[in-house]
């Protein structure tokens, strides 16, 4: 069964391709496309992989579902389309990014830029029915993530790990802390953020610093 993903991740990723649970997933997100209006488009699916190849990503940031709006999931957590409102979360994202690094607040919401230097934006479900968040959650998708920051964790070294909130920290047991750097906050979104856990997370600056002393090109964020 041939999954249309960046060629540098086929080889790493290839024993999950051939998976009875791998097999019920394609069926089940092929039958959704077909009998509702999903996100992201499907050629988007597997964008975040498309943008940072295997051996190109320094940074993975770990999300949980894509927008359930029109036209804002474009295939990497956090993002949307261009010219599409910013979501609260990516706002607070943004923000933390002008205080911690001193840019200019965005017009555009589009994270392309950032997956194009390295940084994998990986949704843990990639695909969602539109306008019912976590609809397609518990259909496979976890465990082919799952198994995707494994395979990083074993295959790559110094990658960092950004984990934002509950449900992303609790990919810290898939990843080997002795090869990898993990950085750990509350989630951006309004209600962590507004309470503390999310603001002044410093995550930003600190990935580049790291970055830096193992060699690598920051990330311009």
């Amino acid at each position: 069964m041939t999954v249309d993903i960046h060629d540098s991740w086929k080889q790493p990723l290839a024993n999950e391709f051939d998976q009875p649970y791998f097999k019920g997933l394609v069926d089940f997100v092929k039958k959704e496309y077909q009998e509702h209006t999903c996100y992201p488009p499907g050629k988007q699916i597997f964008a975040a992989f498309d943008h940072s190849p295997f051996e190109k990503t320094k940074v993975v940031i770990i999300g949980q579902d894509p927008y359930h709006g029109p036209n804002q999931a474009n295939g990497l957590c956090f993002s949307v389309t261009d010219g599409i409102p910013h979501p609260p979360s990516l706002i607070n994202i943004f923000k933390e990014i002008e205080t911690d690094l001193g840019k200019p607040y965005p017009k555009s919401g589009n994270l392309e830029r950032w997956a194009d230097h390295g940084v994998l934006l990986l949704n843990a479900t990639l695909t969602v029915r539109a306008h019912e968040a976590g609809s397609h959650q518990r259909k496979g998708w976890e465990t082919f993530t799952d198994s995707v920051i494994k395979t990083i964790s074993k295959e790559r070294e110094g990658i960092v790990f950004l984990l934002w909130g509950g449900y992303a920290k609790k990919k810290i047991k898939l990843i080997d802390a002795n090869k990898h750097h993990i950085l750990t906050s509350g989630h951006p979104s309004p209600l962590s953020a507004n309470r503390g856990y999310w603001f002044g997370n410093k995550h930003f600056s600190a990935t580049n610093a790291l970055l830096q002393q193992m060699g690598k090109t920051p990330i311009d964020w």
